[in-house]
């Protein structure tokens, strides 16, 4: 039995580095970016077949710190991972958007929705929706997915990056993995979760500050 394709993705930022030359992706973001590429082209007869196929890149800069820096207009995660896709031809496929206001995985789902870039569609195991992140990534934006979207199971698809974490990259995101599924218990609207997730920032950063005193 032949596996849906997903005709809309969701794919998701991993940082900008700046430097002497300006902005750019990290070497992670640059991945999940292939993967979307490379998805929708061996998939381009169902795109083309598709009623609203669609790519939405996720991102406005990474660490959910208030102090931290944001890149300019033009230099998000989205925004670069979009230029990218776009110099692919991926736009002959899928209408290509950018969500550009989050610093986490919880702000790509939430913001996602609240901008309407997943209006129109509706997602079940034979029309699901695609994530593409890495491997190590996928399993904490189910469990977000579950929250904000209310799907689980068949009706998200998953379309990995080339994996190549560190085992001290794995373990830190099992432990964020971990912490969210506590963290969220009994949360169930956005709002919510985003209040609990600046609650959560807030306890880190005390906690982190007590631990170097």
């Amino acid at each position: 039995m032949t596996s849906p394709t997903a005709t809309v993705l969701l794919v998701f930022g991993c940082g900008v580095v700046a430097d002497g030359h300006g902005h750019r992706l990290t070497a992670e973001g640059e991945a999940r970016t292939r993967a979307a590429v490379a998805y929708v082209t061996a998939h381009a007869a169902e795109f083309r077949r598709a009623a609203l196929p669609r790519v939405v890149f996720t991102g406005g800069w990474p660490l959910g710190s208030p102090e931290a820096a944001c890149p300019p207009a033009g230099c998000r995660e989205a925004e670069l991972m979009l230029a990218r896709a776009r110099a692919a031809g991926l736009d002959r496929y899928a209408d290509l958007h950018a969500e550009t206001r989050s610093r986490t995985t919880l702000q790509n789902l939430v913001h996602t929705v609240e901008d309407g870039l997943l209006a129109g569609h509706e997602f079940d195991p034979a029309r699901p929706l695609g994530l593409v992140s890495h491997p190590w990534h996928l399993p904490r934006i189910r469990f977000l997915a579950g929250k904000v979207l209310r799907l689980s199971g068949a009706a998200l698809l998953e379309v990995a990056a080339a994996d190549t974490a560190t085992g001290r990259a794995r373990r830190r995101e099992r432990a964020i993995r971990a912490a969210a599924r506590l963290g969220y218990l009994g949360v169930h609207t956005p709002a919510g979760l985003l209040r609990r997730e600046r609650g959560i920032a807030r306890s880190a950063r005390l906690l982190s500050g007590w631990t170097r005193r």
